[in-house]
């Protein structure tokens, strides 16, 4: 008995990894990860109905598993609405979307879009791009093509083309 415990929990760990929740958070708990991040960070604002989300994420989290050796990580951050909630977590699994995904509970995009840039009228797509060590720090409120996220990424990792 004491040898089926170890292999059920590995089991089960593969299975929790695959499904992952979708954890809840509020836009203080997202601030206070983005200013706390020791690694380059970039942070995708997206939902369920954007098309153009949909588009990009699979080529940022390519990109972003090309770099894993500079630490660099992806968070997914759902705009979706309260009622939608429920239909992230299976809608991404269906996609094979392998990045952390959380959903931010709040409603009021004139409380929470400033805090993430002054200048985001709250459209989707957006992305943060992060580097607390080196300073760096760029948004934007569009659509990234896959030559300009590659260019992003190596200003954030602080690279020379």
């Amino acid at each position: 008995m004491k040898k089926i415990v170890p292999v059920i929990f590995i089991l089960l760990s593969g299975i929790a990894s695959s499904t992952q929740e979708v954890q809840k958070i509020k836009i203080t708990d997202l601030e206070k990860t983005i200013s706390e991040s020791k690694t380059p960070l970039i942070v995708n604002f997206w939902a369920t109905f954007c098309i153009p989300c949909l588009e990009e994420i699979p080529y940022f989290e390519e990109s972003v598993k090309r770099h894993r050796k500079d630490s660099l990580k992806l968070l997914l951050v759902s705009l979706d609405l309260k009622d939608d909630y429920n239909k992230i977590r299976p809608f991404a699994a269906k996609r094979k979307f392998t990045s952390k995904i959380v959903w931010l509970s709040e409603t009021n995009a004139d409380y929470f879009c400033p805090k993430i840039d002054s200048a985001w009228s709250g459209a989707l797509p957006a992305t943060l791009f992060v580097n607390n060590k080196t300073g760096y720090r760029k948004f934007y409120e569009e659509k990234i093509q896959e030559d300009k996220f590659e260019k992003e990424i190596t200003a954030i990792l602080g690279k020379k083309d």
